[in-house]
């Protein structure tokens, strides 16, 4: 799917502030019938996207959250379906679904009814309110519907209080038991709390979205890049390599991000990092999926092909697509 707007989008603020400031069209892409997608690769022949969003314009069987309507969702469309068509193109055949809580909140229907419809091609990142009663219980329930990690962010409650509570305990504990990572959507500033939750729970696997989305504001500062990075001493600990289009300097090819990503490489190692486009958000304006997963396939040079095995498959397959 190409997308084509007059502006480029910075969606992280959109999230904070709840303005939306992109006027997007989708431009169609070939349909492709059912039978088609599902007949597409997936085990092992290709490469794993490991964080995009979905969403439809049918919300008569998907309604958005209380206060959204077809109007908001920016782009219009990004199904499943165009997503798979999307990726295809750079040899992808599988993803990993983020749960969008801005346009469904808690309900995670629209991908487990992907992760369904699509056998093999994806697994689901959902979300689950700590604040409601035995959030691990419903955690299990859903690991049986593809759902095989949870997103946890500052953005809700606040960076004050968002891993308080007996709700969020019980969620890290039911992780370290389940195997279901939690999915950290932080700023630096939050890397010091998920570090005490590390040492607290210290089999519960966590990946860290987006570098913590260090350089969202241009600046890539060392500080930051330190605090990302000691938190490799936690074994569990995994970062997705990703959101280049709203990080640094935020223009392709991305080269101003190398030394970023060389510093979190030397401390995690590949078998902890995994490549992530962030769809659709990526597609916007100047940006492209191609030249998302080319800074990661072709252009840096200190990368081994087996290296690349790694952030391109094999840590998302270990995170994301274990057998429960």
């Amino acid at each position: 799917m190409t997308i084509s707007v007059s502006t480029p989008i910075d969606r992280w603020r959109f999230l904070q502030t709840g303005a939306a400031t992109l006027a997007a069209s989708a431009v169609g892409i070939p349909a492709l019938r059912h039978s088609d997608l599902l007949a597409q690769p997936s085990k092992s022949t290709g490469w794993i996207d490991a964080h995009s969003h979905i969403w439809t314009r049918d919300v008569e069987k998907f309604p958005l959250a209380k206060g959204q309507t077809v109007a908001d969702l920016d782009p219009p469309s990004f199904t499943s379906e165009e997503l798979i068509q999307t990726a295809a193109a750079e040899k992808v055949h599988r993803a990993v679904l983020i749960q969008h809580h801005i346009y469904h909140g808690w309900d995670n229907s629209y991908l487990i009814d992907a992760a369904e419809r699509y056998p093999g091609k994806f697994k689901v990142v959902g979300m689950v309110d700590d604040t409601q009663s035995e959030p691990a219980v419903t955690m299990r329930k859903l690991q049986k519907r593809h759902v095989s990690a949870f997103r946890i962010t500052a953005w809700i409650r606040g960076s004050e209080k968002w891993l308080d509570g007996p709700g969020m305990a019980a969620m890290w504990k039911c992780g370290a038991e389940t195997g279901q990572a939690m999915c950290c959507l932080i700023d630096a500033v939050d890397l010091p709390a998920v570090d005490q939750m590390c040492r607290k729970y210290p089999d519960t696997p966590v990946v860290i979205d987006h570098f913590a989305r260090i350089g969202v504001d241009g600046q890539i500062r060392d500080a930051d890049v330190k605090q990302l990075c000691a938190l490799a001493r936690h074994q569990r600990v995994y970062v997705k390599v990703s959101a280049y289009y709203a990080l640094g300097k935020k223009r392709a090819p991305y080269l101003d991000l190398i030394p970023m990503i060389r510093r979190v490489y030397d401390a995690y190692g590949p078998q902890r990092l995994m490549w992530a486009s962030d769809s659709p958000y990526q597609l916007v304006g100047p940006h492209s999926y191609r030249t998302s997963i080319r800074l990661i396939r072709d252009r840096i040079d200190f990368l081994s092909p087996q290296d690349r095995e790694w952030l391109l498959r094999k840590t998302a397959e270990k995170v994301y697509f274990y057998t429960s």
